[in-house]
């Protein structure tokens, strides 16, 4: 049934100030608290992005303030953090929601690749992506380079895609982010190279996690969605259909397809409002 109330705005506001780890009780001091945190809210971002209510990396050590422009902020212990994770497979970091450095737990994360457009062989998928349109070819080339010659950092990798000249560099970055975007390669290690002595290591993603395809495969589209809604409303506790629309960007429909389920199953309520907000929201169900 739907839910008439009208709900103060603060108790959403300390819902989050718990699961984003604003409090200063609850932040991450080490590594391990970072991956703790990972498993614990299923996906966050590795920044805090505006117009995007997610957790972030940075906002669970640093509280609720801006990135820091100064390099010895000791909230940039995240840099460190996650740089020094690449390739461990203790999470998965790629640029994917938003192509925004994105943070998914390993149990989620089939849930992530089973809305990929990676159905069957990997190394064969993207050939069907490019025939239908779907695929640019720069994207065919990066990715085509790195199945023939492994991981490489993005100064090789664009030398040897033939990307390398200047008119190329936005499409090379392009390429890049819709190949990460779409779970077909990620960085694995960051390399002493081009002007900042540093540049991410790419590899495929079939390659680095073998066994994700298969634990994808037996995951249906509708599951999938409904699994990774539920980590969105359990670190939120609240959110408007304009919002999940935009971080998720999945084809018209899908969003109000799940949110119905949701519903139905009793996680959430709707029409509700909130003092001093606009139009209605969703609430997770323990918050009504």
């Amino acid at each position: 049934m739907p839910n008439n109330k009208v709900f103060s705005w603060s108790q959403v506001e300390k819902y989050r100030q718990k699961t984003f780890r604003f409090l200063p009780k609850y932040r991450l001091k080490t590594r391990d608290d970072a991956i703790g945190f990972v498993n614990e809210r299923g996906f966050l971002f590795f920044w805090p992005i505006t117009g995007f209510d997610v957790p972030s990396l940075w906002g669970a050590v640093a509280g609720d303030r801006p990135v820091s422009n100064q390099h010895d902020d000791p909230a940039h212990i995240t840099w460190r953090w996650k740089d020094d994770s690449l390739g461990k497979g203790i999470w998965y970091y790629a640029k994917v929601l938003r192509q925004k450095g994105t943070l998914i737990s390993l149990d989620l994360l089939p849930f992530f690749y089973a809305l990929s457009p990676n159905y069957g062989d990997p190394e064969q998928d993207y050939q069907i992506s490019y025939q239908d349109g779907k695929l640019s070819s720069e994207e065919k080339l990066v990715y085509e380079t790195i199945l023939v010659k492994g991981p490489m950092d993005s100064i090789m990798l664009r030398e040897e895609s033939r990307l390398s000249s200047k008119e190329n560099n936005s499409r090379f970055s392009r390429a890049l982010n819709l190949l990460m975007r779409d779970f077909r390669i990620l960085p694995i290690g960051v390399a002493e190279a081009g002007t900042w002595n540093y540049a991410f290591i790419y590899d495929a993603v079939h390659r680095h996690f073998p066994d994700l395809p298969e634990k994808a495969h037996v995951i249906g589209e509708s599951d999938a969605r409904m699994k990774i809604l539920e980590s969105l409303f359990r670190s939120l506790g609240a959110s408007r259909i304009q919002h999940i629309r935009k971080l998720f960007q999945w084809p018209e429909g899908l969003v109000e397809r799940t949110l119905e389920v949701m519903l139905e199953k009793n996680k959430i309520v709707n029409q509700v409002q909130f003092e001093g907000k606009e139009g209605e929201w969703f609430l997770l169900n323990s918050l009504s």
